[in-house]
Formats: structure tokens, sequence, C-alpha cells
């Protein structure tokens, strides 16, 4: 089951059920009718405009952010679905940081529900360094059913780590399947 690494720390009876769509060769159909379109932040513009937007929203006062981009560099299997860095440089006598975040190229191409769930990640370690109570709370108050997607993503990186097609693709539609649906 090494396939279903991304979804280690579920309980085993969901790992079963997701594994058995996965070998009955329904997972990609249920994916794809829960998820039917991919959204349109296909730049790094687009995806700074993005962040900005959800930061505006729900961080006003944290700190600004200096560069959002998609990173070809990143990969999903080291864990990394994005990454916030906070970048310290001398400029003359003081000491200035610069925040960045960066999502993996992968996204460019899935629901809009995946890439908030990532950026909401992301922007929650401006305020919470640690993955503990408060920066989950945090991201379900930026995302409401921030858990849900964050399964759902771990499915799709299984699904992907089986050797499955990418679902989404630059039509921005998933491909029509038989038995597709909730």
């Amino acid at each position: 089951m090494s396939m279903m690494k991304y979804l280690a720390g579920y309980p085993a009876p969901l790992v079963a059920q997701v594994s058995a769509l996965m070998e009955e060769g329904r997972l990609a159909a249920m994916l794809a009718g829960r998820y039917r379109t991919a959204h349109a932040v296909r730049t790094d513009a687009a995806l700074y405009d993005y962040v900005a937007g959800l930061k505006a929203e729900f961080m006003r006062k944290a700190e600004p952010l200096s560069r959002v981009q998609y990173d070809n560099t990143l990969h999903v299997v080291r864990h990394a679905l994005g990454t916030h860095t906070a970048i310290s440089r001398v400029q003359g006598s003081k000491l200035k940081a610069k925040r960045e975040i960066r999502i993996a190229s992968l996204f460019r191409e899935v629901p809009d529900e995946f890439l908030r769930m990532i950026v909401v990640h992301e922007l929650a370690h401006l305020k919470e360094r640690e993955h503990d109570k408060a920066f989950y709370q945090l991201c379900t108050h930026m995302e409401p059913a921030y858990h849900q997607y964050e399964f759902d993503l771990r499915v799709y990186l299984c699904h992907l780590e089986a050797g499955g097609a990418r679902l989404w693709g630059a039509g921005g539609t998933a491909p029509a399947a038989a038995g597709a649906g909730d």
C-alpha cells in the first residue's frame, strides 16, 4: 500500500475504502464527479492576485507577501504541496524579512477547492508556524471545508501515485466518466 502513503494518518477503514475504489477503477470517476472543473488561476500573476484576495479577506494585518508563484521544483513526492518562507536580508543597518509563498506546479490544473486549500494552508503559516490546533482552526476559519478538501486532494495524489491520469487538463474540465457523481 505504498501508493496510499498520502493517507497514512487516516483511519484504516477509510483507507481501505479508498483502496477498494481504486482497485475497482471507480476512484477517478468519484473525484471527477465531485470536482467537475479546474480553476482558472494559471499564471503567477493570477496566483498572486488569488492569494492576495484571500489574505485581504481573512488576514489584513499579517505581513505583506513579496512573492507568490507556482514552483516547478516543488515535488509532491517530498510532501511539499506548497511552501511559505521568510527570507531575511540586510538593507543598510536594518534587517528586512520578505515573505514568499510557492505552490507546486502540479496544482495549476486542479479544482479551485484544492488550490484554495493549499493557499489557505500556506497563509495560515503567516500567523501559526506549527501544525497545531490553532493552525487548523485558522485554516477552517478561512475555508470551512478545509479538512474535506485536504482529504480529497490526498486521495487524488494517491490516484496519481498509482499511475492514474491527471483528471483536470488544459480544457478545465474532468473527462466524462461512467458513473461519475457524488
